[in-house]
């Protein structure tokens, strides 16, 4: 299926819904979230093909074995559903508003504003609390610089994989792109490590997270860089600090948005962490800018929020074209 004005119209009404409605609690626990299923299937597969008594090669190959049959199973399923959806506007509704529960525009604002807001209302222990709900680095190793980093490169990842991705995934190919997108992306949040279980079993995970995400990362630097006005950054400098500090981080894909953000905002992110499994010391992107401040949360949020709303102007425009 190729990019028409019905799959772009599906796209700004699934990005109008999720802000709206985004991802109602009392929905979630009474009914499963479409990724929890998800996430279900991957563990079930992973319980029964990642053997520790079978070699590297293959684990490996059982790892190709499981993208392919949650990608499959993924594209199956949003056929299904297109095809049974696709008669009436009731069906095109239902659609939409599947397809939102699969963007996370409006749960990663709220997400990050606690980090925000916990540090105006209770200081640096309640926003390390906060912080631990969206990074998986040791809270209590964080000052107010390390808790404003982390929120912020989430911020930035996360509107990139969270976001422009499955996107750019339900423009291209309907609802069949978006599922297994989001099966590919969960599969890679759940067994695309480097730890010694995973490192060969989540090997093509990783592979194809990183292939999926290829295009939709600079995109979302781009759509970064062109808000960095709204906290009086340069949109200049944003893609400047891109294109020069992207390759820097140990992602293909992260780095880009991230830097892109890093520049917008005039500050250095990534860097040296702690994370529960260790250290690490990367790069900092934007070097030369200055520590991040818990002010800067506040400053990235609007950012975000300015690219969300650039992106569905984009494609309202596409669909109003096509």
């Amino acid at each position: 299926m190729l990019v028409h004005g019905d799959a772009l119209l599906l796209v700004v009404a699934a990005l109008l819904l999720d802000v709206v409605i985004g991802d109602p609690d009392w929905l979630w626990r009474r009914a499963p979230h479409p990724v929890v299923w998800i996430g279900n299937g991957i563990g079930w597969l992973e319980h029964r093909l990642n053997l520790e008594s079978w070699s590297r090669r293959q684990r490996k190959l059982a790892g190709v074995v499981t993208v392919i049959a949650l990608v499959s199973v993924a594209i199956l399923v949003g056929g299904l559903l297109a095809d049974l959806l696709n008669d009436n506007w009731i069906g095109f509704a239902i659609e939409a508003l599947i397809a939102s529960t699969l963007i996370a525009q409006r749960s990663l604002y709220q997400h990050v504003a606690r980090v925000h807001r916990a540090f105006t209302e209770a200081g640096l222990p309640a926003a390390r609390q906060a912080v631990a709900m969206i990074v998986g680095r040791d809270p209590e190793q964080l000052d107010e610089a390390g808790v404003a980093r982390a929120a912020i490169e989430s911020t930035a990842e996360n509107f990139s994989d969270g976001i422009v991705a499955p996107v750019f995934w339900l423009a291209l190919l309907g609802l069949p792109g978006l599922i297994a997108y989001k099966a590919i992306n969960t599969a890679d949040s759940m067994i695309g490590h480097r730890s010694v279980r995973y490192q060969d079993f989540g090997w093509a995970t990783a592979r194809l997270d990183d292939l999926v995400n290829l295009i939709p990362a600079r995109l979302s630097g781009v759509l970064v860089a062109l808000a960095a006005p709204v906290a009086r950054g340069s949109i200049i400098a944003s893609l400047k600090i891109m294109l020069r500090d992207a390759g820097k981080h140990r992602s293909p894909n992260a780095g880009w948005p991230e830097s892109a953000m890093a520049g917008a905002l005039g500050i250095a992110i990534a860097g040296p962490r702690v994370y529960a499994e260790g250290a690490v010391n990367d790069p900092y992107l934007n070097a030369e800018g200055r520590t991040s401040a818990s002010d800067d949360i506040g400053r990235a949020l609007r950012v975000f929020v300015a690219a969300c709303v650039l992106q569905a102007a984009i494609y309202a425009a596409l669909a109003l074209l096509l």
